[in-house]
């Protein structure tokens, strides 16, 4: 299982990465040499627990079995089996999983070398689905993105997941249980275009929270940009990333089971996987136009900086210009010159009101500079930086 982390910026999780991060892990690739059929077992997976759903349009039955042998009294059935694992901590568990199922070795090892890129594979009697699934994580600000494994057969349904009780799939469980809508009626190929529409669903309420983190953003970047705005913007484009990745290939998975004609899916399933086909488009041009709009979201970053800078210079050029002839006029009379050596030494140093003049032609100075300058309209622009500080402080 990949966490995506919010809220840090690039070089954080550089600085932060090591061995047992996998922000940064995109698919499983075998060790030179290995063998085919190889099961890497990572050492913290939750052992599996296996719960059976077995329903017709009479009934529906669930069970939580305590071997992997106790599926096959079900799987001869004429009802539809869906059998759920959670978790990948055991390997004898799913060896002998794969026993009971006729599974390949190549199917087996897909299933649990996690994570595999989304794609589909016709065992003739076997129908392999890879598929990602996303969820906010409960952990804290994040999402978690999760490998899901579909077998489909005639009469049943595997399913294969990373962590229990973390997926998208309790509607599809309601909707058995009350025996609503065409689920109970259609086959295990309906079951599975209801799971994978629900994982596709799922992206819809975690594009919501990036649509309204990239509003707050927006507003932030141009009120008042900061260092951690810029660092927040990085992260954003980086998880949009990450949503891009998982779900471009479903598409072409998706586009795969609608154009290579199974046996094992009907022709009623096939128009129900065109919109879920088109539920996946739809979610690629979001994550393309948040994508964009993150982008655009640096420029303007860029722009608002520029611009605070040039509004702080001319603060500075104001403030300076105003001294400029009140300090020519202070140098001028600190040079001390004797008056008596000559009528040209500075006559002024003997006047009788010679400092009050002074400073009133000084004060004269500056609010001439002043008046001049709001009439220009600068002071304008000052008082909007004055404003924006206050409202930072708060």
């Amino acid at each position: 299982m990949v966490r995506v982390r919010l809220g840090k910026g690039i070089s954080q999780l550089l600085n932060n990465h090591n061995d047992d991060d996998e922000s940064y892990v995109d698919y499983h690739y075998d060790e030179p040499g290995m063998s085919p059929g190889t099961l890497v077992i990572e050492e913290d997976a939750p052992p599996p627990t296996l719960v059976l759903i077995d329903y017709s349009q009479a009934a529906a039955t669930r069970v939580v079995l305590r071997t992997p042998e106790e599926c096959a009294v079900y799987l001869d059935s004429q009802s539809v089996s869906w059998v759920d694992v959670q978790g990948l901590g055991s390997e004898d568990i799913l060896k002998r999983l794969g026993s009971v199922f006729s599974l390949h070795p190549l199917v087996l090892e897909d299933i649990v070398n996690v994570p595999q890129r989304p794609k589909v594979e016709d065992y003739t009697d076997q129908l392999l689905i890879i598929a990602w699934m996303v969820m906010p994580d409960p952990k804290g600000e994040s999402f978690v993105r999760e490998q899901v494994s579909f077998i489909l057969g005639p009469h049943y349904l595997l399913t294969v997941q990373e962590e229990p009780d973390l997926d998208t799939f309790h509607p599809v469980r309601e909707r058995i249980r009350g025996s609503k809508g065409n689920i109970r009626r259609l086959g295990p190929d309906y079951l599975t275009y209801a799971l994978l529409d629900a994982i596709i669903d799922g992206f819809f309420p975690i594009l919501e929270a990036y649509g309204e983190r990239i509003e707050d953003l927006e507003d932030e970047v141009v009120r008042h940009p900061t260092r951690q705005t810029l660092t927040a913007i990085h992260t954003l484009k980086r998880e949009l990333l990450t949503l891009r990745r998982s779900i471009w290939p479903q598409r072409e998975m998706l586009n795969s089971l609608i154009r290579d004609h199974s046996a094992l899916i009907s022709p009623e399933v096939q128009i129900y996987l065109r919109d879920c086909y088109d539920h996946t488009v739809q979610i690629l041009d979001m994550v393309e136009t948040y994508r964009e709009l993150a982008s655009s979201l640096m420029d303007v970053y860029l722009s608002s900086v520029s611009n605070r800078m040039n509004e702080i210079m001319k603060v500075l050029t104001v403030i300076s210009t105003i001294f400029i002839p009140l300090t020519f006029i202070a140098g001028i009379y600190g040079m001390n010159f004797d008056p008596s050596v000559s009528p040209w030494n500075m006559p002024e140093l003997r006047w009788y009101w010679g400092y009050p003049a002074c400073l009133v032609a000084m004060g004269a100075i500056a609010m001439a500079l002043v008046m001049f300058f709001w009439q220009r309209g600068w002071f304008k622009d000052l008082s909007a930086i004055e404003d924006d500080g206050h409202q930072r402080h708060r």
